[in-house]
């Protein structure tokens, strides 16, 4: 196996789909718990789970005077809650969703934090309660920490991307209900959410948007089955004639049933270069709804510096 095959492994859905759909729903626990405690934030930013250096964790979520923190360990496999007064608890990966979330419930009190929430998996077709769910129950590591460094990969180039831009932008940050990781920048204009929103969505389009992101695939909300990782881009509100503007890489384009513009992983990568391919597909989406929403682009992009030190950093990098 080459090098590149090994930073970009082959992820198709149906291979891993069961662990993919049992760990989705050990991040909704996770992060539901964040979501019970964090003070509110535009844009749900902080219910977001960030990529730390073992997995997936949370920010820190404050509890009277104490402070804990949660993290999906994919090399240990499993769930890590901490304390700032130095306690530590962890629920092993593998369980049935209804037997984690007891476990999760039960080493919380035992830590002292009392945390109740809405036990209802979101933005999946077909929702368990988690208290329910003995049907998701396949955990294979090898698999779970294969999706975790491909995500380590795109961050990495996602972030690289947001740091073009000086206006509102958000950080690179994974989405336990859709399980996506994306950056979404923003023109400073507001916008309404649709006539039919529901919270989720109220809350997340109240402002003019250009979001990229990537997807392992699966099934989508309105029944949409993606048999491969996608990386994708939009903007909110859509601009007329998105859907026609002329986008790279040459084999990304726009999907019609998922309303977005789309870049296959596979294509990037099977690419010569995949983080140029990635950052091609992010600035040519970015640079077609900017364009047509009149965005005012010259007050909100930027070449940043490259520290000395960061050079040096990178000729180190393997």
């Amino acid at each position: 196996m080459t090098n590149q095959e090994q930073r970009w492994p082959a992820l198709p859905v149906e291979a891993w789909e069961p662990t993919y759909d049992t760990l989705h729903m050990y991040a909704q626990i996770a992060g539901k718990v964040s979501l019970a405690l964090r003070p509110m934030a535009n844009h749900w930013w902080q219910v977001a789970l960030e990529l730390s250096a073992r997995g997936l964790q949370t920010a820190a979520i404050p509890y009277g005077a104490r402070t804990f923190q949660m993290e999906l360990d994919l090399l240990e496999h499993q769930l890590s809650i901490e304390t700032s007064d130095g306690q530590r608890r962890a629920v092993p990966f593998g369980l049935p969703v209804c037997d984690f979330y007891a476990d999760t419930m039960a080493a919380l009190s035992d830590l002292g934090l009392f945390v109740p929430i809405w036990p209802q998996p979101v933005e999946v077709p077909d929702p368990i309660p988690f208290e329910r769910d003995d049907r998701h129950a396949t955990y294979d590591g090898a698999q779970a920490e294969r999706y975790w460094h491909v995500l380590c990969q795109v961050e990495a180039i996602l972030a690289e991307f947001r740091a073009r831009f000086t206006g509102k932008a958000s950080p690179v940050q994974f989405y336990w209900g859709s399980f996506d990781l994306a950056t979404t920048r923003y023109s400073g204009r507001p916008a309404g959410p649709p006539p039919d929103a529901d919270t989720i969505t109220r809350f997340s389009y109240t402002a003019e948007q250009s979001t990229v992101g990537f997807w392992p695939g699966g099934t989508w909300l309105n029944g949409e089955r993606v048999e491969q990782p996608v990386f994708f881009a939009y903007n909110y509100p859509a601009p007329q004639g998105i859907q026609d503007q002329p986008i790279a890489p040459a084999a990304a384009r726009f999907d019609a049933g998922l309303g977005e513009f789309v870049l296959s992983y596979d294509d990037v990568r099977s690419s010569a270069d995949p983080r140029q391919a990635i950052l091609d597909f992010a600035q040519s989406t970015y640079e077609a709804g900017a364009q047509l929403q009149h965005w005012p682009r010259e007050a909100l992009e930027w070449t940043p510096p490259v520290p000395p030190s960061h050079r040096r950093a990178l000729l180190l990098t393997p």
